[in-house]
């Protein structure tokens, strides 16, 4: 008898923290209807995905903005696997014939964040021309370059998952062997000591902002969105990695360490500043960091690596100001800041202000919600 009473008991608890959850996280239904919203409006502004992108200068479309675009694009069909994603993102990479800016010669990881698309396309139809590009460039920066490339922490999102994709398509540790590399000499050598700190466990976004460098109130600069791409990184490289990988348990850490840092300065309305240790430098709402913060959160939570008690509630108020205010009706998305390294940089951002790329902004915020799907 007394087991069964506490049997009851238990499931009363579990049903009760269940029905709490569901009224603090949107539904399903919600979350896939702000989500086709906002990449409604991008599709319909570029209905030819090869068409050059136009700002201060013309670039191609298969820029390090448009894949981060792209990259959100395939999480979204992940869960929502509608054939007009595919084909869109599939004509994107005819259309560049699944090449990269500067060829398979490039050196720069902003031109080599395509191979990300293009090879998640290649593994759902295994046409060659697909990886065939992307794959040179990766080994001839195994074959002949140093480990020095990624000098600034973007760059560790850019190019960081398409070696781990590369290692997990070919099953050849040769990707994951560079890809530490790489990110260790990030971590522990750019700017003199490394770009990590390991008292605040957040990253200094390249060597200009190394102390002595200090924002108004004294703190150091903490870029929200450079810190956004390391722990965006982190998420799509553990998500596929072998855990016996030599080096799952640092990445897994340095993910676990971010993500307490980054919880303790969430602002009270749910987002970070683009400042993460000076909110009065630029404050404000910004999406972009935020987004990335959420989809690693997410993430966390749903593997059971973060507390969900610690954070679910952290996401649910980050995703809920992201829609309430910063989605338009249209589906277009505010306060995203614009292109640059860190605060003062593509300001004002405001509730109308565009961005000068408006793609990799949806490219977070797709993530974070296709994440928060999964979770709920």
């Amino acid at each position: 008898m007394m087991r069964s009473v506490s049997l009851i008991v238990f499931m009363t608890v579990i049903m009760g923290a269940g029905a709490a959850e569901a009224q603090r996280l949107p539904s399903k239904k919600q979350l896939l209807s702000v989500l086709r919203q906002t990449n409604r409006y991008f599709m319909n502004k570029w209905p030819d995905p090869g068409k050059s992108v136009i700002t201060n200068k013309e670039r191609p479309s298969n820029l390090w903005t448009r894949a981060v675009y792209y990259e959100g694009l395939m999480a979204l069909h992940a869960i929502d696997p509608q054939k007009e994603y595919y084909d869109y993102a599939v004509d994107w990479g005819e259309k560049h014939h699944w090449g990269l800016w500067g060829g398979t010669v490039t050196k720069n990881a902003d031109n080599q964040c395509c191979g990300q698309t293009y090879i998640d396309l290649y593994q759902i139809d295994k046409k060659e021309e697909r990886i065939r590009d992307i794959k040179a460039c990766m080994d001839r920066v195994i074959e002949k370059d140093g480990n020095e490339a990624w000098s600034w922490i973007d760059a560790i999102q850019m190019a960081m998952p398409v070696l781990a994709k590369l290692g997990v398509v070919y099953r050849d540790e040769k990707y994951f062997n560079k890809m530490y590399a790489m990110y260790a000499f990030t971590k522990n050598n750019h700017g003199g000591s490394g770009l990590y700190n390991r008292e605040d466990h957040l990253w200094w976004r390249d060597k200009d902002f190394v102390p002595p460098y200090k924002e108004p109130n004294g703190a150091d600069c903490y870029w929200s969105r450079g810190n956004g791409w390391v722990f965006g990184a982190l998420v799509r490289v553990l998500d596929i990695l072998p855990k016996s990988d030599p080096h799952y348990n640092e990445y897994l850490q340095d993910f676990k360490d971010m993500a307490a840092a980054l919880v303790k300065i969430q602002q009270a309305d749910g987002l970070w500043t683009a400042s993460l240790h000076d909110p009065g430098h630029f404050g404000g709402k910004e999406i972009s960091g935020s987004a990335l913060f959420t989809y690693g959160f997410a993430w966390g939570v749903r593997k059971g690596i973060l507390d969900r008690k610690s954070y679910l509630p952290a996401i649910t108020r980050a995703w809920s100001t992201m829609v309430k205010d910063a989605v338009h009706k249209n589906g277009f998305l505010g306060y995203v800041q614009g292109t640059g390294k860190e605060p003062k940089d593509g300001q004002p951002v405001t509730y109308t202000s565009v961005p000068d790329f408006e793609d990799y902004g949806l490219g977070c915020f797709l993530l974070a919600g296709s994440e928060v799907y999964r979770l709920r």
